[in-house]
């Protein structure tokens, strides 16, 4: 049975199953099944005792899929009020207190959180990839030594200094990454 239009399955881990509705909003594209096995076999499939943070989270998908294999806390981040308040009806609908939902620009959010993340999942709109470079402005004040880092863009984009390619691929228009960070 394939998920309903506006729905996302979670793919893996403890949670494998449950479906997630999000809203119909414009550049809202959740990271395709696919795309998403893959990564999580990049990670190990476990992120047990792992603090994550998923900036530009629209649906929550990667959000919930590091919850279910084991996250400690994830911070899902995402400037739509209504993607936000979606995120927060799917973790009460499923019972979960460690995904934390702060609705904000994702540079706003890195200035004014204290906290080192162990695995960040960074998937913009495509139309803002320009996103992305002011968003590595700031991020490696909260990675820890050995973040890893994943990356979603419409175009291929090289890894900054400091950050090294774990893995790389492409499926349809997605270009999407592993990287890790070394301080």
């Amino acid at each position: 049975m394939s998920p309903m239009a506006n729905s996302v399955r979670i793919i893996g881990g403890d949670l494998k199953g449950r479906v997630l509705q999000f809203p119909d909003l414009l550049g809202l594209r959740p990271t395709p099944d696919r795309v998403r096995e893959t990564l999580f076999n990049w990670l190990g499939q476990r992120l047990d005792h792992s603090v994550c943070l998923d900036l530009f989270s629209g649906s929550g998908a990667l959000s919930f899929e590091a919850v279910s294999r084991g996250a400690n806390n994830v911070d899902a981040v995402d400037l739509s009020q209504k993607a936000c308040a979606s995120i927060r009806d799917n973790c009460q609908k499923i019972g979960i207190s460690n995904l934390s939902v702060t609705c904000a620009d994702a540079l706003d959010f890195l200035r004014h959180k204290q906290r080192d993340f162990d695995v960040v999942f960074l998937d913009p709109p495509f139309a803002q990839q320009h996103l992305i470079e002011d968003v590595f402005s700031v991020l490696p004040n909260h990675l820890a030594n050995g973040c890893k880092i994943y990356i979603e863009t419409a175009l291929p984009i090289m890894n900054p200094i400091g950050f090294n390619v774990i893995k790389g691929a492409k499926a349809g228009r997605v270009h999407f990454a592993l990287w890790e960070y070394r301080n």
